[in-house]
């Protein structure tokens, strides 16, 4: 059993930055792949960025990449998303996801909702014009 929680979410302002954390439960952390997934009103939940149980490799949506950073720390069993340069379109309730890595890692590994083993409660992020 993994919990999370997260934490971090706010408003502000466009082209403002934003730093979620995700902390987990459970001993182990570092064998799941973890990842951020994001819901906006009135629309479905939608992957945002992944990495490895290894941390060694990531992933991102397109309209994220180059904006976003995930990382984590399995030594502190956190997951964190860096996010700079924030868009009114990236205003959502963010959600902290774990899968199980069961073997090697892909860029599939964890971009959909049914991949998605322990689910945060959300937190929510606007950015205001």
């Amino acid at each position: 059993q993994v919990q999370l929680v997260e934490s971090g979410g706010g408003l502000v302002q466009a082209g403002g930055s934003l730093r979620l954390s995700c902390a987990a439960s459970g001993r182990f952390f570092s064998t799941y792949t973890m990842g951020w997934f994001r819901q906006a009103p009135g629309k479905g939940r939608e992957f945002a960025a992944q990495v490895s149980a290894s941390g060694s490799s990531k992933y991102y949506t397109r309209s994220v990449e180059g904006r976003f950073t995930i990382s984590r720390d399995n030594a502190k069993n956190t997951v964190y998303l860096q996010m700079n340069s924030l868009k009114p379109e990236d205003t959502a309730v963010y959600y902290c996801a774990a899968g199980r890595q069961s073997t090697g890692w892909s860029i599939s590994s964890l971009t959909a909702p049914d991949d998605v083993d322990y689910w945060g409660q959300g937190t929510q992020v606007t950015v205001s014009s």
